[in-house]
């Protein structure tokens, strides 16, 4: 459904997005994690017509970014890490809007709004102005929004920042549900576990290049199964194991002030790049 191969982007001398090449199938959830400037935003501005590529291809749905970038753009919903929503438009008139942007006819725009805002249950919103929204209603309302045109592809950039734990989690719940209606998801986040809980497939992106693409558990195990952290004067230090009697071996002979735990994706995208996401 997304084909990549060897995109580039570069701003001057600056080379934001460096070779990558990807394929993402139907129907697939794949995440994108890297810091920040590692080129997850720039990717997704070029696929979805926002920024021009400087080299390699790229197609959604069938349909080249370039040669034919209207059927591109038809191919995908987006939403972006801003709220970028009318606060002086009711709910229903920025769906309206989309819609019509899309040149979908006036019954077909008013069912489908009826439809998402219940899909992201915000129905009884549907006549307030945005302005009235939560920031957890808002994001629930764009991703609403970037689903009017039924896009076979959602691009979703940071859906989640800046929310509290428990709303990302609620949201969390949504983005499944609409893969297992059917839709194919390209998801960025700073948020680690995130895209491991959501993910069928992860890459790891560091200084515009992808240092590894694997499942979550795929990437984890390349690391070990249990890690013990173990404080120290200058901070801590986290060694990692095969199996969990091999960690509490090693941590029972270190004595005090350590913790045993699994491995988790934070651990292997730490490994494997040398950085953290955040």
């Amino acid at each position: 459904m997304i084909v990549i191969d060897t995109l580039q982007k570069r701003y001057g001398k600056t080379v934001a997005v460096d070779g990558v090449s990807l394929h993402v199938p139907a129907g697939e959830l794949f995440a994108y994690l890297g810091p920040n400037g590692a080129g997850k935003s720039t990717t997704i501005r070029i696929l979805t017509g926002l920024t021009r590529l400087s080299g390699g291809t790229a197609s959604l749905g069938g349909c080249d970014i370039q040669r034919n970038p209207i059927g591109a753009k038809r191919q995908c919903g987006v939403v972006m890490q801003h709220v970028n929503l009318d606060n002086d438009l009711t709910l229903a008139e920025n769906m309206d809007i989309h819609g019509r942007l899309f040149g979908m006819d006036a019954a077909d725009r008013a069912a489908r709004t009826a439809e998402l805002l219940g899909y992201v249950e915000l129905a009884d919103r549907a006549g307030n102005l945005v302005s009235t929204l939560s920031g957890g209603m808002k994001r629930r309302l764009m991703i609403a929004r970037a689903l009017m045109h039924r896009p076979r592809i959602l691009f979703l950039d940071e859906p989640t920042v800046g929310l509290d734990a428990e709303i990302r989690r609620r949201i969390w719940g949504l983005i499944k549900k609409i893969q297992n209606d059917g839709a194919t998801v390209f998801l960025t986040t700073h948020y680690i576990e995130e895209a491991e809980f959501l993910a069928d497939r992860v890459a790891f992106l560091d200084r515009g290049s992808i240092r590894a693409l694997d499942t979550p558990a795929a990437l984890i195990s390349r690391v070990g199964a249990w890690a013990f952290d173990r404080l120290t004067d200058t901070g801590m230090t986290t060694s990692y194991f095969p199996d969990r009697d091999s960690a509490r071996a090693a941590a029972a002979a270190d004595g005090e002030g350590h913790t045993l735990r699994r491995v988790n994706l934070e651990d292997a995208f730490l490994t494997l790049t040398g950085k953290t996401v955040r």
